[in-house]
């Protein structure tokens, strides 16, 4: 596929169908996200693939949504702030992003596979650490659902690369 035509393609499932995900899929996913690059190859990252339907209402708690109980896998993604590199001049820990190249990674395989997902970050960390029994370096940053979408995709708005983009400076047009 394209990578145009693949970025344009990704959206966010809320709605699964009820079919089971095949385990060549899942590693074929699981893949692109340990290529993913990461600050000084340090890769600060911890995955932990949900599909035990006891773990998954487990998991549930966290992030109580309807929608979220139809997705037959669910990838926590932590990130590790023992291996994350600093920024020397201010201590900016670069996890974050890592963790956010990675996700997409995952994402963008998953629509080439015809998979969806659907980035949730406002859930109970403290409950998951618990749930997932983490220990304290691990931070998990990014609940994502995986499975067949139940939905076809919505309109996409995006906003013009006019209003996005500068050239040499902030505030001249790009085009």
């Amino acid at each position: 596929m394209d990578f145009l035509k693949l970025a344009r393609a990704r959206f966010s499932v809320r709605k699964y169908k009820n079919t089971p995900l095949e385990e060549e899929k899942l590693e074929k996913i699981l893949e692109a996200a340990r290529w993913a690059p990461s600050a000084v190859n340090f890769q600060p990252w911890h995955f932990i693939v949900i599909n035990e339907k006891n773990r998954l209402e487990e998991l549930h708690k966290v992030y109580k949504r309807d929608w979220l109980k139809e997705a037959p896998v669910i990838i926590v993604i932590c990130s590790d702030h023992s291996q994350s590199w600093k920024r020397s001049s201010d201590g900016k820990d670069s996890a974050d992003m890592d963790i956010a190249i990675a996700v997409d990674h995952i994402t963008l395989m998953a629509t080439q596979l015809g998979l969806g997902t659907c980035w949730v970050c406002n859930f109970n960390v403290d409950a998951c650490s618990d749930i997932l029994h983490l220990p304290k370096h691990l931070e998990p940053m990014v609940l994502l659902p995986l499975g067949y979408p139940n939905v076809d995709m919505p309109e996409k708005k995006r906003k013009p690369v006019s209003e996005i983009v500068s050239l040499n400076e902030y505030g001249k047009p790009f085009i």
